[in-house]
């Protein structure tokens, strides 16, 4: 009798701990502060596993998780750039230098984007795109 109730007092004790560290707050800590976005389902799952087996650890870590925002994904960034410099990486034929258009976006947004990478999809824009930026098109 004495090993069954330590086996079960350990199977809590793992449970409670498990529900402890499954809260987003831990995992993403710098997911704290946003106030809405979209909710991350991995987080989501670890909190209603904690539900699942222990409600009240459950309800808590998804209450703290919605409280501190970390529950929710994280938000989009976007960065703009002057139509001027855009001017710049456009050689006279026409074509955008891939190397100056790298070297742009690391300096306006501090990211180094992988231009050459094999997965990247490039679309061809069209006259009123080039108009937009103010720009002509040179065949």
């Amino acid at each position: 009798m004495r090993t069954q109730s330590r086996v079960i007092a350990g199977v809590l004790a793992v449970a409670l701990f498990t529900q402890l560290t499954a809260c987003g707050t831990l995992f993403y800590p710098d997911r704290r502060g946003q106030i809405e976005g979209k909710i991350d389902p991995a987080v989501a799952a670890m909190d209603a596993i904690g539900i699942l087996f222990f409600v009240i650890p459950g309800l808590i870590a998804f209450a703290i998780d919605f409280a501190t925002g970390a529950i929710y994904l994280p938000g989009g960034q976007s960065a703009q750039l002057d139509p001027q410099q855009l001017q710049r990486v456009i050689g006279a034929d026409g074509k955008v230098d891939q190397l100056a258009l790298k070297a742009l976006i690391e300096r306006s947004t501090g990211h180094q984007l992988p231009l050459d990478d094999p997965r990247l999809i490039q679309h061809g824009g069209n006259v009123e795109q080039l108009a937009a930026f103010g720009l002509r098109p040179a065949a």
